[in-house]
């Protein structure tokens, strides 16, 4: 008989029930795909009372990640934990020295130490895979370094937080806030323990990161991303970017430029009409543009236990077939440091701002403005009462160093009831 790929899975959470379940469910298929049996010797999490509706009384229990990493009767560790550092680190360390193979869903440890993990590996002879890490069920790890191989990668982009598109997604639908929408989103369970990790873009972020890695042949260099979250997106930018024919998404974009490497993670005006402009509440979408294959768009769910265990066992499959692709699609060794530039291709920008009820106000904007270099493309005042004036603007093509020293002068003039808000119309 062939010998079966035993795995050892540590946290048993959402997505490490999602892994047990379709390898129980779907044993003989495995199988029959593989070759070989795929199986489950050993497990590990915080606390072994809880219920979690499955049977786990078949499996060896560790209660120390790191012991199940160096277990003998496991080929392959799945590190479902979550965290950058700490015991989801250690028992990865440990699991590469001891010659397993490594699945994990784990984008903030690639994130902060994908480069030193995946020398690691290849060093030992192992596999360290990570489909599950970026975009739920989307395989955009195997479109990159296989079906996409060929390719020199020109630019990736997409909305990779399914909470902040169910959140803007919402706000748009019904006409609510964003603190309305937040707390309904909290309660609902689709927040982090720590939601800045959604809202403020970081986990998105550590997405996009590893994305551009693979794209371009680079060191993960997620310090240089340029990250704003939605928290200060509100229901009249959702409104206006409506009424021109836009809508706010969180939309990470990385290319290679002649200065280096540019990533941000930051929510932007698309056009309604495009693929991602219509991607509602929770979806994922990620944009890969190749010189030969021009653009393919992956659309599907972004995070829930079925699509992110499905990710897992993408990689579980292909280690049970013998598989073996570096972990950034080319040796780690030869992956070469970038430097992490700011966008200088420039866009329209939309600005929203509050005007106190001065004279001349408003003319002291567009003076500031145009001594920015910044041509207005439309400016619209709404809602105006006996303290402040809200004012919209829209820019001409200008780029963001421009529009930060403009914003600047304008915090300045003493005119302003508020910082403005200004959030880049990106022309798909």
């Amino acid at each position: 008989m062939t010998h079966p790929l035993r795995l050892g899975i540590a946290g048993l959470g959402t997505v490490g029930i999602g892994v047990v379940k379709i390898v129980r469910k779907h044993a003989a298929m495995l199988e029959a795909r593989t070759g070989r049996p795929v199986e489950i010797t050993a497990v590990c999490a915080r606390s072994r009372g809880k219920n979690r509706d499955v049977d786990l009384s078949n499996y060896a229990w560790e209660d120390d990640p790191v012991a199940l990493a160096k277990r003998d009767d496991v080929d392959c560790l799945v590190e479902l934990m979550g965290g950058s550092d700490g015991p989801a680190k250690a028992c990865v360390e440990a699991a590469i020295a001891a010659g397993k193979h490594v699945v994990t869903a784990n984008k903030a440890l690639l994130a902060h130490h994908g480069q030193e993990l995946g020398e690691a590996a290849e060093a030992a002879g192992v596999m360290l895979r990570f489909e599950a890490a970026v975009a739920g069920g989307i395989p955009v790890i195997k479109a990159l370094t296989e079906g996409l191989a060929g390719n020199e990668i020109d630019r990736v982009m997409g909305v990779m937080n399914g909470t902040c598109n169910y959140i803007l997604t919402r706000m748009y639908d019904a006409d609510l806030s964003y603190d309305v929408v937040f707390e309904e989103a909290n309660q609902l369970g689709y927040l982090e323990a720590d939601p800045n990790l959604d809202v403020g873009g970081i986990d998105a972020g550590h997405k996009l990161a590893l994305l551009a890695s693979i794209a371009f042949g680079t060191q993960v260099n997620f310090d240089a991303m340029e990250l704003e979250g939605i928290q200060r997106i509100q229901i009249e930018d959702i409104e206006q970017a409506a009424d021109m024919g836009y809508r706010i998404k969180l939309l990470g974009v990385a290319q290679m430029t002649g200065r280096g490497l540019e990533q941000r993670m930051s929510p932007c005006l698309v056009p309604a009409t495009s693929p991602l402009g219509q991607l509602e509440g929770g979806t994922n979408m990620v944009v890969i543009e190749g010189d030969s294959i021009g653009q393919v768009v992956l659309r599907g769910p972004g995070a829930g236990e079925g699509p992110t265990a499905s990710a897992v066992m993408g990689d579980v499959m292909d280690l049970a077939r013998g598989l073996s692709i570096p972990t950034f699609g080319q040796p780690a060794n030869t992956l070469r440091p970038v430097r992490g530039v700011k966008a200088t291709k420039p866009a329209p920008y939309y600005i929203r701002m509050s005007l106190l009820d001065k004279p001349g106000a408003l003319a002291k904007v567009a003076a500031l403005l145009g001594e920015a270099g910044i041509s207005i493309n439309r400016m619209r005042q709404y809602g105006h009462d006996d303290t402040a004036a809200p004012v919209i603007i829209v820019t001409h093509k200008t780029t963001r160093d421009a529009l930060d020293r403009a914003l600047e002068g304008l915090e300045k003039t003493g005119v302003m009831a508020g910082a403005p808000v200004a959030i880049r119309i990106e022309e798909l």
